[in-house]
C-alpha cells in the first residue's frame, strides 16, 4: 500500500502523467515487492518560479527537477531494496522527464517508513491487517 508523491518542475504535459504513474507503480512492485492494486501515485507539477535550488528560482533554461517521496510500512524492505529503489526511480525520472537533458543535481528520491500502527487503507491500519487470521 505504498503512496508515491512526485513533484516536478517545470510544468509537464498532462499526457506524461499516466506513463510516469505506470512506470513508478511497476518499479515499486518489482523492486520493493509492493502490490500494484493498492499503490497510489500522485503527481504535482509546479511552475518553475515556485521551485528554488540554492535559493534561486528555476528558469525556462534550467534543467528539469523532481522530488519523489514514497511512503512504505516500516520494516517491510531491506536497506538494499530501498537503495535500489532510489537509484532506479531517479533513473526512470531522468528517462521520462529529462527530455535529453540531465535532471538538476538537486533532484531527490525519499523513502519514508511509517510504523504499521500509523497508516493503512480500507479502514484498517497495517498492524491490524497483519493481525487478521489467514
Amino acid at each position: 500500500m505504498p503512496t508515491l508523491h512526485l513533484q516536478v518542475a517545470p510544468l509537464l504535459n498532462p499526457e506524461q502523467y499516466s506513463p510516469l504513474a505506470q512506470a513508478l507503480t511497476a518499479l515499486t512492485a518489482r523492486v520493493l515487492g509492493k502490490r500494484p492494486e493498492v499503490t497510489v501515485v500522485v503527481i504535482d507539477d509546479l511552475p518553475a518560479a515556485r521551485w528554488h535550488i540554492g535559493g534561486q528560482a528555476l528558469s525556462a533554461a534550467s534543467a528539469p527537477t523532481a522530488w519523489l517521496q514514497i511512503d512504505i510500512t516500516a520494516g517491510t524492505n531491506t536497506a538494499e531494496q530501498k537503495a535500489a529503489f532510489v537509484a532506479e526511480a531517479l533513473a526512470e525520472l531522468q528517462r521520462q522527464l529529462g527530455a535529453g537533458r540531465p535532471l538538476a543535481e538537486a533532484s531527490y528520491v525519499t523513502v519514508r517508513e511509517l510504523p504499521a500502527t500509523d497508516w493503512g487503507y480500507g479502514g484498517l491500519t497495517q498492524a491490524a491487517r497483519r493481525a487478521l487470521p489467514g
